[in-house]
């Protein structure tokens, strides 16, 4: 079906990949793992005609068909939801067609009346999602997925779990989500040091394996380390002894015609990091009696939309607990309220002596721009951990020359990693991390979570991420049709109890019912006191019109720094313009568009 042979690709003189080969078989579901800069996106950007490798080449079979999503794209706007997914119909059966498409779209997470709206109302991980429906719509030959899950709430990626199991299609993704790497794939595929390993078993036994790979790669290792020293000891010790010239110059030639063997020494998934110790709360750190949160609405027939409505949850000290649910059922906006961001009606309550450690989704954005990598960990960093910032950074992909950069050339993922390790040095006794792990590789994300586990503080959860969540948290909270129900147990508890309410409902997602009985969508429609006044209505107008200029000025810079990037790798494709010059001037555009789509997303959110 498709055949890498001997592919080799560097950046700057510096190997990315070297001399890599393998087949991808029809039906084949593969996980392509490895760390952060390994070379897992190049390899798909190379198998999606994007990049021309240096040296190699890949063989398809004809007429073979490949779906690519990207980590981050853009759609062409103009048009509605159901017309941009239209657009890929090719005019067989368009009666079934439709019915597909239906069922994708809400097995994705979008409801029916978003089907008539605009896609520029939509943020980018809704549009992200857009994009994935029109790749699983064409059935392609191939499919190549990019962190698919990184915006997709708990309910989508189970269903993009199943249709990748029932699909025809081969499939390549990359993802730091160990659950659904073993269950959307059945081959594993590391990248490490530019080489590749392949294991034709899920993740998990992987892991397994590649643990002994690694240990038995060390000995080698450390063996022939030995040798090297021996012998270079021995060279140094007789070289100008006449007797010994010829054994010295035989060594030496030894040496020369020796393969140097490569080993990841690095193991930073178990540096043991420890929050500082919680300052005693109160027995109740958080206290919610008959919450309601509603903003304007201007397309419904009531004045206001409610988004949680008779919210109440009392949450212990020292418990860990989470928020899931689909995207849009008001678990950032709980958080928010908690927060004191914005106003609700309701009661809510912070414990005594309550510190608040909080991780936004747009954390990053708040980072000195001017300060290092280090100075913003050392400014924050006390006592003892101050000797250890360097290991720290180490463990979340800063280390070596990288503990060097400006915060402002880092890109929207890489500073939301720093942003959690300025949490992880905080003195709190309460912490509320919203979607933690979504820029984490599997290393950084196992330092989280065993840094949580031993917190001998509170913490709340906002996460779509099932394996971060397991072990960790002993309490669920359940945000869907406007209401917020407390699952005792575990993420494993609460989804298999989910899985028995969804049968007995029928598996419908229009006609859930809440636990007395009643249609939830029917609570959302209750108007509410407390609408804004028309001043008040004018200035969030106002804002919002603020808003989409920004928006409007980011995408018109986006798309002059996207032109200077395809002019330079024009330049770059002829080996007379490989210059470090050139490929400096690349990446730093390639920062700055990263940066101007977190800055796209932020305003869009």
């Amino acid at each position: 079906m498709l055949s890498i042979d001997h592919i080799s690709i560097e950046f700057s003189s510096h190997p990315v990949l070297d001399d890599i080969s393998f087949l991808v078989n029809k039906k084949d579901r593969i996980a392509l793992v490895g760390k952060n800069g390994a070379g897992k996106t190049t390899l798909l950007r190379l198998i999606a005609g994007e990049y021309e490798p240096t040296s190699g080449h890949i063989t398809k079979d004809r007429d073979l068909t490949i779906g690519y999503l990207p980590q981050v794209m853009f759609l062409q706007d103009g048009r509605t939801l159901k017309e941009e997914v239209m657009t890929i119909f090719n005019g067989d059966d368009e009666a079934r067609f439709v019915a597909e498409m239906d069922k994708t779209i809400i097995g994705l997470g979008f409801e029916r009346n978003d089907f008539d709206r605009p896609t520029t109302e939509f943020s980018g991980g809704w549009r992200m999602r857009i994009e994935l429906a029109k790749i699983l719509l064409r059935h392609p030959d191939l499919i190549l997925l990019d962190e698919p899950t990184n915006h997709l709430d708990i309910e989508s990626i189970q269903w993009l779990e199943n249709f990748l199991a029932q699909s025809q299609s081969a499939v390549l993704l990359v993802s730091h989500d160990r659950a659904f790497l073993d269950h959307a794939t059945t081959r594993t595929i590391e990248i490490t040091l530019g080489h590749i390993y392949d294991y034709n078993v899920p993740y998990s036994q992987f892991v397994t394996l590649r643990q002994e790979r690694h240990e038995q790669q060390v000995r080698a290792f450390q063996n022939q380390q030995k040798m090297i020293q021996d012998t270079e000891e021995f060279i140094e010790r007789f070289r100008y002894k006449a007797t010994k010239a010829i054994q010295v110059q035989s060594r030496i030639k030894q040496l020369e015609r020796l393969e140097r063997l490569e080993v990841d020494l690095e193991d930073t998934s178990r540096l043991n990091l420890k929050f500082p110790p919680a300052p005693r709360s109160g027995d109740f750190p958080l206290i919610i009696e008959g919450l309601e949160k509603s903003f304007p609405s201007h397309t419904s027939g009531t004045s206001n939309k409610v988004i949680i409505s008779d919210v109440n949850l009392t949450i212990r000290r020292g418990e860990k607990v989470a928020f899931v649910g689909k995207n849009g059922e008001g678990k950032t906006t709980l958080v928010r309220c908690i927060m004191g961001q914005i106003d609700h009606l309701g009661t809510l309550k912070i414990g005594h002596n309550v510190k608040i450690g909080y991780f936004a989704q747009n954390q990053a954005a708040l980072l000195d721009e001017n300060k290092t990598v280090f100075q913003t960990i050392d400014d924050v960093a006390v006592g003892d951990i101050r000797t250890k910032i360097r290991d720290i950074l180490g463990a979340f992909m800063f280390g070596g020359e990288a503990s060097d950069k400006k915060v402002k050339v880092l890109s929207g993922g890489e500073r939301s990693r720093l942003a959690m390790i300025r949490l992880l040095l905080e003195p709190c006794n309460l912490l509320i991390l919203d979607e933690p792990t979504n820029h984490l590789d599997m290393a950084s994300k196992d330092v989280l979570k065993a840094a949580l586990q031993e917190f001998n503080g509170t913490v709340i959860c906002v996460s779509h991420d099932r394996d971060f969540l397991d072990g960790l948290v002993s309490k669920v909270y359940e945000f869907g049709g406007g209401r917020v129900r407390e699952h005792l147990g575990g993420i494993y508890d609460f989804l298999q109890s989910k899985k028995m309410e969804d049968l007995s409902l029928l598996n419908s997602r229009d006609n859930r019912r809440s636990t007395d009985g009643q249609p939830t969508v029917n609570r959302q429609s209750k108007p509410i006191s407390g609408a804004l006044d028309y001043a008040a209505q004018k200035a969030v107008a106002a804002e919002k019109r603020k808003k989409e200029k920004q928006i409007a000025d980011i995408e018109t810079a986006i798309t002059a720094l996207e032109q200077q990037q395809a002019e330079i790798e024009a330049l770059l494709a002829l080996p007379e313009n490989q210059t470090q010059e050139n490929f400096h001037q690349y990446e730093t555009i390639k920062h700055q568009i990263e940066q101007k789509l977190y800055e796209w997303e932020i305003l869009s959110e």
